[in-house]
């Protein structure tokens, strides 16, 4: 059984990166076909695709937070990393990181559309 767990730094202030990290166990992130995905929900709306890497190491971003979002890969920890750049408090959301054969092709999916899910981790940005 794949399992996904988030780990993320809770409080970030406006114009800092953090960094969120997705650790993989049961399955391996290079397992083909598959794709690695981060997603966040705002308070009060519905799911936000970010951005995934994928088995082979290609990303792909929702093209308004492309410029400010990073992932990549660490295999022989078998962990994904997010950074988002340039914080605001719009950014407050809770992350999760999400797995699926194929790439997802809606920018605001469903929790059914993806076949593992981490539990979640919550993002607040405030000075």
């Amino acid at each position: 059984q794949v399992q996904l767990q988030e780990s993320g730094p809770g409080l970030v202030k406006p114009s800092q990166t953090p960094s969120l990290i997705c650790t993989v166990s049961g399955g391996s992130i290079t397992t083909k076909y598959y794709y690695w995905s981060w997603i966040r929900e705002p308070p009060g709306q519905g799911l936000a695709w970010m951005g995934a890497i994928a088995h082979s190491g290609s990303t792909y971003y929702m093209p308004s937070l492309k410029s400010r979002t990073s992932i990549s890969r660490d295999t022989a920890k078998n962990q994904f990393t997010l950074q988002l750049s340039s914080v605001t408090p719009e950014d407050t959301a809770v992350y999760y990181c999400a797995a699926r054969e194929g790439l997802s092709n809606s920018y605001y999916p469903t929790f059914g559309e993806f076949d593992y899910w981490g539990q979640g981790t919550q993002v607040t940005v405030s000075s």
